[in-house]
């Protein structure tokens, strides 16, 4: 009888320590490496067009702080080529398209909600600075020109707006889908590429998969 109080006394403790133990690791602070592809256009109030869509690099490093088991801030910051391409043909400039080269470093902060064991939604703001833009000519024969008219001074240093999506998550490797939604002009007023881009805001889906440790 003794020996069976002991064997099930250690069996208590062992589960007690099993499940602490599982609970500091989901209050544990995640860091990590995440990189995937933009699909990114830029709409006009509500209107998107799927022909116009750019494909772009989206890269950088990401934090995963808990707050409760199935909450967590997450904050990161990346590098994300955005931007569109726009189709022309006509009689004088002929067949080709223009393609609106944007690149940005991004601040999104956001809140992880737990879906269950390996999924979670997240959704939170986003601000970003421009570091790079040009806009480039590219002729039905392939031939590449740069429009001079058209640099980073023609453009909104600053974007902000909101951000979310869905991730499935596993012990270390994330995999995940999101949509951002910019609410600034992307070209600044006064300037060439303000007034041919009019009300244009950035707007682009990110596929991702991310490492944490």
């Amino acid at each position: 009888m003794k020996t069976a109080k002991i064997f099930l006394v250690g069996a208590i403790v062992a589960m007690a320590v099993s499940f602490a133990q599982a609970q500091d690791d989901e209050l544990t602070p995640k860091f990590g490496i995440k990189g995937g592809i933009n699909l990114a256009n830029l709409r006009s109030g509500d209107e998107v067009s799927d022909e116009n869509l750019k494909v772009g690099l989206n890269l950088g490093l990401m934090a995963k702080m808990p707050i409760t088991s199935g909450f967590a801030i997450q904050p990161e910051v990346l590098y994300s080529s955005q931007g569109s391409r726009i189709n022309y043909n006509n009689f004088i400039a002929g067949k080709g398209e223009y393609r609106f080269n944007l690149n940005y470093i991004q601040v999104p902060v956001l809140a992880v909600v737990n879906l269950g064991e390996y999924f979670n939604i997240h959704a939170g703001p986003y601000a970003s600075f421009l570091t790079s833009a040009n806009v480039k000519d590219v002729n039905s024969d392939g031939s590449v020109d740069n429009i001079a008219d058209y640099d980073v001074d023609n453009f909104n240093r600053v974007d902000y707006g909101v951000a979310g999506g869905i991730a499935f998550e596993t012990k270390g490797f994330t995999l995940g889908a999101r949509y951002n939604y910019g609410f600034k002009e992307v070209g600044k007023s006064g300037s060439v590429a303000g007034g041919a881009t009019n009300d244009l805001k950035n707007n682009f889906g990110t596929i991702y998969a991310a490492i944490t440790f």
